[in-house]
């Protein structure tokens, strides 16, 4: 962190200026994050208490695509970014969050009410604690990223094997596994997000930190929505 320090005395920016700039850059990264979540929320709410529309989306093929859709935007997301425009790119991202709420709408279906405002709520909790942890260690937590991203692909291809397999072990060793490797990401991005910020904001390229905090709200969107995700097949409620 020693070079961050220079950096915030650099060029004529104080050390004030740089720490109000970085609290304005978190409070986007975090209010483009809530308004995902919230788009998120009314579309799996909506799709999944309409029996049509789950007949329709989660039905033969078309299961497969709902399923995959979200994936593929993120890949498709991570191409083009720095070929949109700062507005695009956040139009993008509610996008992906709306399609991430078709896509998991069948929680409704599965899952009681109750069971699913409980463990929204002990996520939500969960995260403001590691993310706060995140942003104000001391500790330099960059070296997790290599093992945390291997244990992403890992859980991405175990899942999608189990598929096809459809074991309850398997399904409750991926959640497991996952709710720690997400909870560590969360407290990993933050700290990336809060970093990257302070080794280019002297530069004033605000395009730029404009789209790096879309990309920090999809980084912490993703770690909130799988943490919620196995933390619900861990100990949710089914009807």
């Amino acid at each position: 962190m020693a070079e961050f320090d220079t950096i915030r005395s650099a060029g004529g920016i104080r050390s004030a200026e740089i720490d109000q700039g970085l609290r304005t850059h978190m409070n986007k990264v975090y209010g483009t994050m809530s308004v995902g979540l919230l788009l998120t929320a009314l579309a799996a709410w909506a799709v999944g208490n309409n029996a049509a529309m789950m007949q329709t989306l989660f039905t033969g093929f078309t299961r497969y695509i709902v399923m995959f859709a979200p994936l593929i935007m993120v890949f498709a997301f991570g191409a083009m970014i720095n070929r949109l425009s700062a507005a695009g790119a956040q139009l993008f991202f509610y996008a992906f969050a709306a399609v991430m709420g078709i896509s998991i709408s069948y929680i409704f279906v599965v899952f009681t009410g109750f069971a699913i405002a409980q463990v929204f709520l002990i996520t939500a909790i969960a995260f403001a604690g590691l993310s706060l942890w995140g942003y104000t260690t001391k500790k330099d937590i960059s070296g997790w990223g290599s093992f945390l991203i291997m244990g992403v692909i890992g859980l991405i291809v175990a899942s999608i094997v189990n598929i096809f397999l459809g074991s309850p072990a398997i399904m409750f060793a991926i959640s497991a596994i996952g709710l720690l490797i997400f909870a560590g990401l969360t407290a990993y991005d933050t700290q990336k997000i809060k970093n990257d910020y302070l080794a280019h904001a002297h530069m004033g390229d605000q395009e730029w930190l404009a789209k790096s905090a879309i990309m920090g709200a999809l980084n912490l969107y993703l770690d909130f929505i799988n943490m919620f995700m196995f933390l619900l097949n861990l100990i949710g409620g089914r009807e």
